[in-house]
Order: structure tokens, then sequence, then C-alpha cells
């Protein structure tokens, strides 16, 4: 039996491996087949408080640094601690830890809820944001331009930039908003910044950033921490 335990940031967790996998709540993300394994997240109740967390069997990536196969969790475990060593705002892990018995890769990633939030999918399809005021507004994309960026200077690809994976909080007051990202599954280091900006920049333009003014405050967080953009994921 090969055990990965969970990294030291997180040994504050009580609970093994087997304790997370017997407890239960509803799906959010049921059980799909995918990489040749199996992955799905439950949304569990703790007093006051939901947790995610994601199970997987054999739901694996291969890379040259891990030609044999690695499952995906544990990638998606370096890049949360990444995001938030570089001061973006992602779900608090809990506890994160793979094993292989048999042959047969298990993981699983639970993580905090991030209260108060909402993605920006589902604010468009509940048309919150026609109440922005446009200074809000512009501070928010303003805000997801200077995060990109720097993740971008450390070479960082979110690498799946959709509506639904962009979570915002707005004070009740409506003045001040607070912007996280999630779905962190896909992100990795490229060889160069040049080459994550790219790739999540235009992903962000086409998928999420639907206005020019938007994608203008979005470009002038982004030079606050980093410079010009690439021009490729300029033009609209």
């Amino acid at each position: 039996m090969d055990v990965i335990e969970p990294i030291a940031a997180y040994t504050a967790a009580t609970a093994s491996f087997d304790d997370w996998l017997a407890r239960t709540g509803d799906w959010v993300e049921l059980p799909n087949e995918r990489r040749g394994g199996y992955s799905g997240v439950q949304r569990i109740q703790e007093g006051s408080t939901y947790l995610y967390r994601k199970h997987q069997i054999n739901h694996c990536y291969r890379s040259w640094q891990h030609p044999l196969g690695e499952p995906t969790i544990l990638r998606e475990q370096r890049a949360l601690q990444a995001f938030t060593a570089l001061g973006v705002k992602v779900p608090h892990v809990l506890y994160c830890a793979a094993r292989k018995r048999a042959g047969t890769w298990e993981a699983l990633l639970v993580t905090e809820a991030l209260q108060g939030f909402e993605s920006l999918e589902r604010i468009r399809e509940l048309g919150l944001d026609k109440t922005w005021s446009p200074e809000l507004r512009h501070n928010l994309f303003y805000e997801l331009g200077a995060s990109l960026a720097r993740l971008h200077t450390d070479r960082w690809q979110h690498g799946c930039l959709y509506p639904k994976h962009i979570f915002l909080r707005v004070s009740p007051c409506g003045q001040h908003g607070e912007l996280a990202l999630l779905d962190l599954e896909k992100s990795r280091q490229r060889w160069s910044a040049h080459r994550a900006a790219q790739h999540d920049l235009t992903q962000l333009r086409r998928r999420s950033v639907h206005t020019p003014e938007d994608w203008e405050a979005v470009e002038q967080g982004y030079q606050s921490v980093m410079g010009p953009i690439p021009p490729q994921t300029t033009k609209y």
C-alpha cells in the first residue's frame, strides 16, 4: 500500500482518510468517469459550516514529471497552496491525501465552502450584477485582472476561467467586493509567464468578460501588477 498523507500545512485536520470517506452529503458534482477513472463532489454540513469533499478513483493525469500518472487531486492541492501564497483567494483546504492499493489510486480533497460568495455565472443569471454601481463593477474586474497577474508572475495558469469558476462576494451595502477562484484541477505552471497569460486572458475575454468596459478594468488591474498584457488577448 502506498499512502500519501496530508502535507504539513494541513495536519491540523484530525480525521483520517477513512473518516472523511465515511461522511456523506448531497452531490453537487455527480460521479462521472473521466481520465480513465471516477470523480465526484459532495457537499457536507458540519454544524453551521459547509464543506466540499472531492473523491476520485484512478482519476489521474500524466506529465513528464509523472509519466505513470498521479491523481489530479494532488495537482489541485498544489495549485491551491500556490495560489494562496501568491495572495489569490481560493477555498481553504482541510484535508488532502491519496493512497494506492492493489494498483488503484484513491484520493480525497476536503475544502471549506466560500461563505457569502456566489459564482459570476449565477450572479448574471439572477441579474444581481445589474444592481452594482459602476465603481463596484470596475473594482471587481480590476481585482480579477490583478489576481491573474499575481498568478502569472509565478508562471501559474488557472486553465479554466469560466464564469462558474469566478466567485464574488459583495458587501451588504454594495460598496465593496471580494473575489475568489475555484476549480484548480487544470491549473499548472507553464514554462513562461507569457504563455500562462496568453491562455488565461484569452479564455477570460472569450468566456467571462462580456463588455469592453469590464475588459478595460481587467487590463488596468493586470497592468498594476505585471505591466502590459499580451497583445493577442486585447482585441474585442
